[in-house]
């Protein structure tokens, strides 16, 4: 006999009640439901259930994620908290500056006149920003 996967719709009073008890046997929300469902089949008269144990870990992975951020993100925060607003700035510019270096799109030939060259260095210093 194989296992089958379903999807049902239940009160949200009767579903913290299976989950408190799956809890408590060190259990999975699975086999909760599943012991719920033979032992119902059985007392229904009906031929007798196969004992097959469901197969599923018994930490509940069903349970939603903690809102807020992860482990990774918030140890990120803090570290990032720890410059001074000067560094923070420094390092935001360095970050968009090696994005853009990795990412630019090829640029097509072209023929560039400058009336000064102090236009050239600003044209310069942006061109190697963007």
């Amino acid at each position: 006999m194989s296992l089958v996967r379903v999807t049902c719709t239940l009160p949200a009073d009767i579903l913290k009640a299976a989950d408190r008890l799956a809890k408590r046997l060190d259990r999975s929300r699975s086999w909760v439901v599943a012991e719920a469902l033979r032992r119902y089949v059985s007392q229904a008269g009906e031929p007798a259930p196969s004992a097959r144990a469901v197969r599923e870990v018994a930490a509940p992975p069903y349970v939603a994620p903690a809102p807020g951020l992860g482990e990774q993100r918030l140890a990120q925060l803090e570290a990032d908290l720890r410059l001074t607003p000067e560094q923070r700035v420094r390092e935001a510019e360095e970050i968009v500056e090696m994005a853009f270096r990795l990412h630019r799109p090829p640029r097509a030939r072209q023929v560039l006149a400058f009336a000064t060259y102090e236009d050239y260095l600003a044209w310069k210093r942006r061109d190697v920003l963007w």
